[in-house]
This record gives structure tokens, C-alpha cells and sequence, in this order.
């Protein structure tokens, strides 16, 4: 289990708190959200990450948009609340299906301040449920590691843990199940640029827990697998197709191309919300293209007094042009197996344990 110091999320009195993730490890600022466009802005700009996190965070925005409304519910007010949030990160499917839940709750609502209600009800419902989807998929996640020997050896990419979900986490959150059963884990964790929710987040997480971690570079991974025992990669996700392809994090596909030539189990750990059905394919994720600065520079993130997050710098020469697409899509023949709250399966699974 994990300490409430890694809660990334808190509702008290109507008021939204965010850990902002931009200013760790540094230190740890606070956000008070008040508002659904402050809310939106948060998710937008990263300060709150990982798809569980920001559709949970989303409903809470809903919430506070309805809480400033008052009289009766206009279907066309309804819908533009609700388009705004989810354009705020289009790619992870767990804000779709929180939103859409959200929607059909409030179908026979006649006034804002009820719809207000249901949405924070609603919140907090998503809130649990993830925690304790997360504690079943970390003890499922124990069976594929139950012939190995007492030290194992994990890769992970970008940040699966308690800042990226309701606590525990995905991938991270396995890790801390095999520490919890007295396994010794050593964590390489990629760097996962440009935002390095690797080396800033998941090496945080790491360390708060006393668990063995090295920071690689994004580029690192095929000399690790030549020169270490590495016994798997862990992966979280943000949507998965029918056919078990599987859109996360830049950087993902590379270290899972990486991890098959070198005979290295690859796993992508995911709650049920990270599924999408309707697609059948990852050709049809929709891959978020964000800033050129990002990658350009290390001084663009900046809070509303100016104050720089990261390391001051260019990266780039003045005027150079950037590729920066958020995600990328993992092929399921290079998965292995998914580890999720309901069992650990193959890709070829998929239709067949979603419809149970």
C-alpha cells in the first residue's frame, strides 16, 4: 500500500487540490482549483498526469463548472462543459468513458446545482474504484513472477504509480506489490522525455519507497538489455484497441522493440477503462501533438509568478523546428500480456475477458 504523501488528488469542502506535478522533485506545490476552466488548464498543461488521474480530476472540473451554474440545466451549456474537458487531453480513453458516464447521469437533471452533486458523487465513486483496481492489479501481476528468484529486474517507461492513478499505481504499483511479497526489485526507469515524468516522477516514488532505481535514458535500453539480467518491462497505458495495440507514453514502442529483440517479457499493465473496444485497431488512437518549446527547451513551464519549473535552458538552437507527439502505439505482437484488476492475459484475450 502507499502513503497518502503520494495522493495527487483531494476533494474537501467543494475545493479541487492538485499536487502540481510540474514542480516535482523539487518540492511539492499545491493547486487550489476552484473552477472547471482552472481544472482544464491543469490537466492541459501537465500538472495533473496519467489517464486515471485526469479523468478523475475531470470529473471534478464538471463538478465545479455545474457548482457556478445556477437554475436550470441547458442541454447546450451541458454539452459545451462537457466538450471543453475532454478536449483537454484527447488521447487516454479513461476521461471518454468518466465523461460519458458523467453525462448519462445527469440525463433527468433539471437544475445545475443537482448536476453539481451527482458529478462530485461521481468523483469520488472513480477515486475508490481506481485504488482498488489498482491493489488487484498489483497482486495479479504477482503470478507472472512467482518462479523468479528473490531480486528482479524491471524496466518501466514515464510515470505508472500513485501520482498517475487514485494510489498504488499500474506498473509501479506491481513493483510495489512484489516489494510488499518480500521480492528485492531494482527499477531502471527511463528518463521519458520531453517532460521526464521518469527520471522527475517515478525516481521519486522509488526512493520515498526505499526501492532500488536507476535512471536511464530513453536511448539507454538496448545496451541495458546486452549488459544486465532484466527479467521484464513494466508499462502503463493510456488506450488500448481491440486487437490489444496499445497507445502510451513517446518512447514506448522503441522500448518495446528493444525488449523483443532481446527476448525481454514485455507487459502493459491497465485497468479495464484503459480498453477501447470500438477501436479495432491502434492506427485509430488519436495521438496528441503537443509544443515544439517542450522539446526545445528546458525554462518553458512557468506558474503564474514566473517562476521556472526545470532547469533554465535551450536545448536547441534559436528557431529550430520540433517533432512532439505525446504517445505512440505499441503493435500487440510485441506484448506479451496485460496485467489488469481481472487476470493477466495475452492480446488475443482481450474481446474474450471484456465481455465477462
Amino acid at each position: 500500500m502507499v502513503s497518502d504523501r503520494f495522493s495527487p488528488i483531494s476533494w474537501k469542502t467543494g475545493e479541487l487540490t492538485l499536487l502540481d506535478q510540474r514542480s516535482l522533485p523539487r518540492k511539492k506545490t499545491f493547486l487550489k482549483i476552484t473552477t472547471s476552466n482552472e481544472t482544464i488548464s491543469a490537466i492541459r498543461e501537465m500538472a495533473v498526469r496519467g489517464a486515471p488521474a485526469i479523468a478523475i480530476t475531470g470529473v471534478f472540473g464538471l463538478a465545479l463548472g455545474a457548482k457556478s451554474k445556477s437554475g436550470e440545466v441547458s442541454p447546450n451549456d451541458l454539452k459545451n462543459l462537457l466538450a471543453s474537458v475532454m478536449e483537454s487531453r484527447p488521447t487516454a480513453v479513461n476521461l471518454s468513458y468518466a465523461l460519458k458516464e458523467a453525462e448519462d447521469r445527469v440525463k433527468h437533471s433539471l437544475n445545475w446545482e443537482e448536476v453539481s452533486v451527482i458529478w462530485e458523487k461521481l468523483a469520488l465513486e472513480l477515486m475508490q474504484n481506481d485504488l482498488s483496481d489498482n491493489l488487484s492489479l498489483g497482486k495479479n501481476g504477482l503470478s507472472l513472477f512467482s518462479e523468479s528468484k528473490d531480486e528482479i529486474h524491471i524496466v518501466t517507461h514515464c510515470n505508472t504509480g500513485a501520482l498517475a492513478t487514485a494510489g498504488h499505481g499500474t506498473a509501479l504499483g506491481v513493483i510495489r506489490s512484489l516489494r510488499d511479497a518480500g521480492k528485492k526489485v531494482i527499477v531502471y526507469a527511463d528518463e521519458t522525455r520531453p517532460f521526464l515524468q521518469g527520471s522527475r516522477l517515478t525516481v521519486f516514488e522509488m526512493m520515498e519507497e526505499g526501492i532500488e532505481c536507476y535512471i536511464i535514458t530513453d536511448g539507454m535500453s538496448g545496451w541495458l538489455f546486452n549488459n544486465r539480467k532484466i527479467d521484464a518491462v513494466l508499462v502503463g497505458c493510456d488506450r488500448v484497441a481491440a486487437n490489444g495495440d496499445t497507445a502510451n507514453k513517446i518512447g514506448t514502442y522503441t522500448l518495446a522493440i528493444s525488449a523483443k529483440q532481446h527476448g525481454v517479457p514485455f507487459y502493459v499493465c491497465a485497468t479495464k477503462d484503459s480498453f477501447d473496444l470500438k477501436l479495432e485497431t491502434g492506427s485509430q488512437i488519436p495521438i496528441e501533438m503537443r509544443r515544439e518549446e517542450e522539446v526545445t527547451r528546458f525554462d518553458f513551464l512557468k506558474d503564474g509568478n514566473g517562476e521556472i519549473f526545470v532547469p533554465e535552458g535551450m536545448t536547441a538552437p534559436v528557431g529550430a523546428r520540433a517533432l512532439n507527439p505525446s504517445f505512440d502505439i505499441t503493435p500487440s505482437s510485441f506484448i506479451k500480456n496485460f496485467i489488469t484488476e481481472f487476470g493477466c492475459f495475452p492480446p488475443g484475450e482481450i474481446k474474450t475477458r471484456l465481455k465477462k
